[in-house]
Parts: structure tokens; sequence; C-alpha cells
């Protein structure tokens, strides 16, 4: 299995549509065949899910994620797994050991409209990385 994980520095970004990288792992039963960190290409509706399919990814994983957005990755068959928040490492230790959760998405609803234009960022608050997963 190929995974999407919404990436700032060493921890699970709160807006998966304006993280900085990604962290694209790729997962079969206890062992990572692979692990790669590639910049975010850019935040235009439906692209993303269009690069991810792209690279193989079959799911997705984010502290938060709009909506329509994650219509637009079931629609390309990718899994959204929303609420995480942590070190990348341990998200990918739980994924692993099939103990990761999800929760609520860490974005409010309407909360990406107009991210990078007019608003500097989303409505999720600060950075969640005190949170364990």
């Amino acid at each position: 299995m190929k995974v999407a994980i919404s990436t700032d520095g060493d921890y699970v970004s709160p807006h998966f549509g304006r993280c900085p990288t990604f962290t694209i792992v790729e997962i079969e039963g206890e062992n990572i065949l692979s692990k790669e960190l590639v910049q975010n290409p850019g935040h235009q509706p439906g692209f993303l899910p269009q690069y991810l399919v792209q690279k193989g990814v079959e799911c997705l994983i984010a502290g938060g994620i709009g909506r329509r957005a994650e219509a637009l990755f079931a629609e390309k068959g990718i899994q959204t797994v929303v609420g995480v928040t942590g070190r990348i490492s341990e998200v990918i230790e739980k994924l692993i050991s099939g103990t990761l959760e999800g929760g609520e998405s860490l974005c409010k609803p309407g909360s990406g409209r107009g991210y990078g234009v007019e608003k500097n960022e989303c409505d999720h608050g600060e950075h969640h990385h005190d949170k364990s997963v």
C-alpha cells in the first residue's frame, strides 16, 4: 500500500492542501519498501488527487481536509484519514501496526476557501505538533 502523509517538517501538517511537502511511504505488511519526501506541487482544485493517483497513492493521511477535496479523493479511489497529528515517524509506526486512528478534520467546513489568497492560514489554529496521534 502506498500512503501520502501531509507533512510540515517532522510532523503531520494540519491542512493537506497547503502542506509544504508530502511523505510518500510504500508499506507491505510490516516492511517499509520506500519512503520519499516530495514538494507539494500546488493547490489548485482537483489537482492533488490526480497528482497523488499518478504517484500510486492509495491512502492520504492529514490533519485536516475540506469536504470537497475529500470527495475528489474518494472519486479517485484514495482513502482519506484525517484528524491525525504527531510526528511522521510515529504515524508510520502506527500505520504499520494497525493502530493509527483518524478523527475529526482539523479544518472547519469552508476554512480552506481563499486559503493562500485572502488568508495566511486555515482556521484550524496553531500547528498541532504537541498532540499525539
